[in-house]
């Protein structure tokens, strides 16, 4: 067995690098246990190395597919081989990267999500999928039915996949399209994007931002034409604007009842609770068999076992098991998020 080290990406949330090395150690336990790497790494533990954290592991030498799925991690910065006890051997990381950085770190608002954390909670939740063998290559959907300005959205985009967003506010699906337009425009990508009104019995139901971006012409970066769609809809009435069975994973950051409420047609919802008793079944009918669902959300005002009801409720599997349960982490003073993934059976199930 080889030991490894892996350098743990800097963070700007100071609480939450404090909670990195720790968080990255459950993720990579849950990379460990999906049947993605040949040779899965034991003996994860947090160590510092010269005063400075790291990710520390055993493993057979790694082949080229697995670095590449370990490339991913959402905390990876550099991977190192320990030589002796004082050396490090740098081992070169490929992580999916469709396109430039800038696409996730660009836009700032309130209330985004890290996008650490959005990556880490897309990674667990397609490794916990029927989609877990795809992660490299594709094809995958994206559905994030909350989707606020897109941060999961943009970080599908990163992996190659395709995404599919429904946010309540307009005002969080215009800044959305507008950001959109104008970075692909700036990045000179080919691309086709519109706004459209969805109608049913001739009634106005949605609003669609639709963008197409084609394969691109860098051989680094080449892939399949992408598709994000964004609907301007009421997430528990999801189903009147897209059809059932059309995402592989839905991977949501609910509201946390802290600052802001969840808005619904019924009106302003101080308890996340409640408005994932009233979506989660809309959501079930969404995925794929063998799909997951993967929730976050602020365990001070809803209990983790009341979350988990409400998921088995709708007849999803609650995934359990070494590194699922150790990816709480506080966020703020009023905030202690936690992480929910969920299977839908298979069709034969």
């Amino acid at each position: 067995m080889l030991r490894y080290a892996l350098l743990l990406a800097p963070s700007a949330n100071r609480v939450y690098a404090d909670a990195a090395g720790r968080l990255a150690r459950a993720e990579l336990t849950v990379f460990a246990g999906s049947g993605v790497l040949d040779a899965p790494p034991v003996d994860a533990a947090v160590e510092r190395i010269g005063g400075v954290e790291y990710l520390t592991f055993a493993a057979p030498e790694p082949g080229p597919r697995d670095l590449a799925h370990l490339a991913n991690l959402s905390a990876a910065y550099a991977l190192f081989e320990r030589v002796g006890d004082d050396l490090l051997r740098p081992v070169p990381l490929h992580p999916l990267a469709r396109y430039d950085s800038d696409l996730i770190t660009i836009p700032k608002y309130t209330g985004k999500t890290n996008e650490q954390f959005t990556r880490l909670l897309l990674n667990v939740t397609l490794l916990a999928s029927a989609s877990a063998p795809r992660m490299l290559d594709g094809p995958v959907v994206v559905l994030d039915p909350l989707c606020g300005r897109g941060t999961t959205l943009n970080q599908a985009l990163m992996y190659g996949y395709d995404g599919i967003g429904v946010e309540h506010d307009g005002k969080d699906v215009d800044a959305y399209a507008a950001f959109l337009r104008t970075w692909l425009r700036r990045k000179r990508l080919k691309h086709t994007a519109e706004m459209v009104p969805v109608r049913r019995d001739r009634k106005l139901v949605a609003r669609r931002f639709e963008t197409v971006v084609a394969p691109s012409r860098d051989a680094h970066r080449a892939g399949a034409t992408q598709r994000v769609t964004v609907l301007h809809a009421d997430t528990t009435r999801a189903r009147e604007v897209l059809r059932p069975r059309c995402a592989d994973v839905i991977v949501t950051d609910a509201p946390y009842g802290v600052a802001h409420g969840s808005r619904t047609d019924a009106g302003l919802s101080r308890s996340p609770l409640d408005l994932l008793t009233a979506a989660v079944p809309v959501w079930r009918e969404l995925l794929r068999p063998g799909g997951a669902l993967g929730l976050s959300w602020n365990t001070h005002v809803a209990p983790r076992a009341e979350a988990e009801a409400v998921l088995t409720a709708a007849g999803l599997r609650v995934v359990d098991g070494p590194g699922w349960r150790d990816l709480a982490h506080r966020v703020d003073q009023a905030i202690e998020r936690d992480v929910l993934v969920a299977v839908a059976p298979e069709e034969n199930g």
